[in-house]
């Protein structure tokens, strides 16, 4: 594959909204993911040719991270490990709420049940209940309403009691 056609390839699932893609020929791996920033990171391996090219896009988003970090993982890291994460079960769609009108299964910082139901994924047209992992207080929403979710996703935060 030529880098112009791994540019126009990287482009268009860019501009589709998937955020990971993998691609298997007899002559090369391709694996395309984007991260919660929505940078495109590229994988390849088999091929020595692309190799060189995967490895100019690596780099870029890793000194823009190492900057602001000093202070802010520091403050955040003992919080945050005091949280326990509510994981998307499977991709789909992430919905607050049963429908538009009524009011969302749980805000921030409302007490959560062990197996309460939070929020809902609907996935290949069916809605899922998804319920709440531990007993607690939830800290923080990680996804916006309305917005597709990958499997494994922290979806919230919630803080046990």
């Amino acid at each position: 594959m030529k880098a112009k056609e791994l540019q126009e390839l990287i482009d268009f699932i860019a501009k589709s909204g998937l955020n990971k893609v993998n691609i298997e020929t007899e002559e090369f791996k391709i694996s395309v993911q984007r991260e919660p920033s929505y940078k495109p990171v590229v994988g390849v391996s088999a091929a020595a040719a692309p190799t060189p090219a995967a490895a100019p896009t690596a780099p870029v988003p890793v000194p823009a991270t190492p900057t602001p970090a000093p202070a802010a993982p520091v403050a955040a890291t003992p919080a945050a490990d005091n949280y326990v994460a509510l994981k998307a079960p499977m991709i789909g769609t992430f919905y607050r709420s049963s429908s538009p009108d009524t009011p969302a299964f749980a805000q921030v910082g409302d007490l959560v049940e062990k197996g309460q139901v939070i929020c809902i994924i609907e996935a290949m047209k069916l809605f899922n209940e998804i319920e709440a992992e531990a007993s607690g207080r939830i800290v923080k929403a990680m996804v916006e309403n309305a917005s597709p979710v990958e499997y494994d996703q922290p979806l919230f935060l919630i803080e046990p009691m």
